[in-house]
């Protein structure tokens, strides 16, 4: 009776086959990977000598600017400084900097990727159908998978981590672009066809304007996803709060690592709460813009 408890294995798959295979796909796609490999190191460097180069209490005033602005609250952006602050009297100011290099980098790519899709699957049925069982399987995907190939083909650094980053963060915003352009307000689109706008003025002007709060939302979440990467990237050489997170685990050192861990959550936070932000302001000016379109609506009438 063990045949009912020991389950028949029919298949039995050869996986070294698919390794020698990204292997082989390494070695001649090289100056092309070399190339990618370049543009994206570049590009982390680039805003890493931004952040470098801004001496760090305009940097904090900056935050406490930005807090301010988008929260409409002075306390708010003296919060947000103040947390920002926090991570520095520890002495991760630097490190803090390039996790955050790395993630605006990673953020940045995923958006130049994510909202053109979005918009395409949002637009065609066909596409759409194509493209969720593939993000489908993005989004479920554990997450040291993406690591694998990445390490393969772009070795240890950044390079490999925002890859690894992008394919993981970039989901969200292209869900979100989808949606919110499918719940632009059907009367809406039909009045804008009829004053004779053609498919890009109906997109320019009426659909991501008016999807816009769903949008920022996408951008709010690709950019938490990108930070809960910042210690798994880690594993493949990227430097920053993570790469002191993994040192910690490593040496069993409880304190080291909950210091770092906390810099992370601090980071995360205040990034959070500046695009919630943002989001929140995109929804309430909708709201008065149709609120007033609808008196001046009202009136003419």
């Amino acid at each position: 009776m063990e045949w009912l408890f020991d389950f028949p294995d029919i298949f039995n798959l050869d996986t070294t086959a698919i390794d020698k295979s990204v292997r082989s796909f390494a070695v001649s796609a090289e100056a092309v990977l070399d190339v990618i490999k370049g543009g994206l190191n570049g590009m982390v460097n680039f805003v890493g000598m931004l952040l470098s180069y801004t001496p760090w209490p305009v940097f904090i005033l900056l935050v406490v600017f930005l807090g301010w602005r988008i929260r409409k609250s002075l306390k708010s952006g003296i919060l947000y400084g103040v947390l920002v602050l926090l991570i520095g009297l520890v002495g991760l100011w630097g490190l803090m900097r390039t996790t955050l290099a790395v993630v605006l980098a990673s953020v940045a790519i995923a958006l130049v990727i994510g909202i053109p899709i979005g918009i395409l699957i949002s637009n065609s049925e066909k596409a759409n159908k194509i493209i969720r069982p593939a993000l489908d399987t993005m989004q479920t995907m554990p997450v040291f998978v993406y690591l694998i190939p990445a390490l393969l083909l772009f070795g240890t650094g950044n390079a490999s981590g925002v890859i690894a980053t992008v394919i993981y963060a970039v989901v969200p915003v292209i869900r979100l672009t989808s949606l919110g352009i499918r719940q632009v307000d059907k009367e809406v689109i039909e009045a804008a066809k009829a004053f004779g706008s053609t498919k890009w003025q109906l997109l320019r002007k009426v659909q991501i304007p008016q999807a816009m709060p769903t949008i920022m939302t996408g951008v709010n979440q690709t950019l938490m996803m990108a930070m809960a990467m910042v210690v798994t990237t880690s594993m493949i050489g990227v430097r920053g709060l993570g790469m002191e997170v993994l040192n910690a685990v490593n040496r069993i050192e409880i304190g080291r690592g909950l210091v770092a861990g906390c810099c992370v959550v601090i980071l995360a936070i205040v990034l959070d709460r500046l695009t919630q932000g943002a989001a929140h302001d995109k929804k309430k000016s909708m709201e008065k813009a149709n609120i007033s379109e609808g008196g001046q609506g009202n009136e003419t009438r």
